[in-house]
């Protein structure tokens, strides 16, 4: 831990609402779509339902143990046998995250501009720039989120105004027709993999400077992320119907058929802007994150040393891991929830649960 790394509550809320929204932008409505169908955003509504209960938790545990990342304290709670355990289970979750994300933003940027450009290339210097932002620590990222956020706001929000033009509200008809539980499985994969993001707070909340703004700043932040979400999903459907779950890149198919049938041409550009400050933004904190697993691991006190070798084995894992797109794409669409609900939601609950249990049993013993 750098005493002397300190990020704002406002900061906070914009990495958290950055982090969030990056992979939202353009990905989230097909996979939504393809349980929910029309009422995917009835599915939007429902999500962030986890996402409070994760601010909830990780917020609790940080008052308890106040200055320490979940790596730290689930030694103290779980004993330092299965504390080291959790905290190798997050150096895989996030060495995993990060190269999945690299593997997107890879194929994202080779399918759209560069398909010439070798895959290697394009992964390094995303990683590298990814890497020096980590290298810098969390308050240089948090800083550099704060303007970026508001950038990417500026870009996408007048692609939502020009998208209303074009939508058909008789696609989201009828509502309901096949009862809630395709909503709810439409919520699956939001809540399981990017709502539940919210528990970045067991590594931020260390360094926030005003511990008592963490839940407001939060609350807000996903209550930003519920409005976009519930938007990108709602005019994704308005325009394209039952083919949303069928587009990759679902929200950016939309951008391109504004710009052939209105008067403004290449807005993909914009489109892919935003996703590449999120994706910056997104694996730049979990770089920073990742290393400060491996040095709790291991009691290492400085993280930084870390960065580049990590970089270096995260640009291997891009290529290894998944052999092929179709690989990629079932892993976030089916694996990913799951394990984003045991890693975000599961475990800090069961800490949670845990310290409360030993607390009160320890309580009862005094008395």
């Amino acid at each position: 831990m750098q005493a002397t790394e300190k990020i704002t509550g406002n900061q906070l809320g914009f990495l958290i609402f950055t982090f969030i929204i990056s992979t939202n932008l353009l990905t989230v409505p097909s996979f939504m779509v393809m349980f929910g169908k029309q009422d995917a955003w009835l599915s939007a509504l429902i999500a962030p339902i986890t996402g409070v209960v994760c601010i909830l938790v990780m917020i609790e545990l940080a008052k308890r143990y106040p200055g320490q990342t979940i790596t730290q304290y689930s030694s103290k709670i779980l004993g330092k046998g299965l504390g080291k355990l959790v905290a190798a289970n997050y150096v895989y979750y996030w060495f995993v995250s990060i190269t999945t994300i690299t593997m997107q933003h890879t194929g994202f940027i080779s399918t759209l501009l560069l398909p010439t450009s070798p895959t290697l290339i394009i992964s390094l210097t995303f990683l590298v720039i990814c890497g020096l932002a980590a290298q810098l620590g969390i308050e240089a990222i948090a800083r550099s989120t704060e303007f970026l956020t508001v950038l990417l706001l500026v870009f996408f929000i007048p692609l939502l105004i020009l998208t209303i033009k074009e939508a058909n509200f008789n696609e989201i008809k009828p509502i309901l027709s096949g009862g809630i539980y395709p909503v709810l499985q439409g919520a699956v994969n939001p809540a399981g993999g990017f709502m539940n993001q919210l528990f970045i707070l067991g590594w931020l909340l260390p360094y926030l400077n005003q511990p008592k703004a963490a839940r407001k700043v939060s609350f807000i932040a996903l209550s930003g992320i519920t409005l976009l979400s519930v938007s990108i999903v709602s005019l994704t459907i308005m325009i394209f119907g039952p083919l949303t779950s069928k587009l990759t890149y679902s929200f950016l198919s939309v951008v391109q058929y504004i710009g052939i049938e209105g008067s403004f041409e290449r807005l993909e550009a914009i489109a892919v802007s935003t996703w590449v400050i999120g994706c910056f933004v997104k694996v730049s904190v979990s770089m920073f994150i990742l290393s400060l697993c491996v040095s709790q691991l291991f009691g290492l006190r400085n993280y930084r040393s870390l960065i580049y070798p990590l970089t270096l084995l995260s640009l291997v894992g891009s290529f290894w891991i998944f052999k092929n797109s179709a690989e990629l794409l079932n892993y976030t669409a089916f694996t990913f929830p799951l394990l984003g609900f045991i890693n975000q939601s599961l475990i800090p609950i069961l800490l949670l649960l845990i310290d409360s249990i030993r607390k009160k049993g320890t309580r009862s013993m005094v008395q």
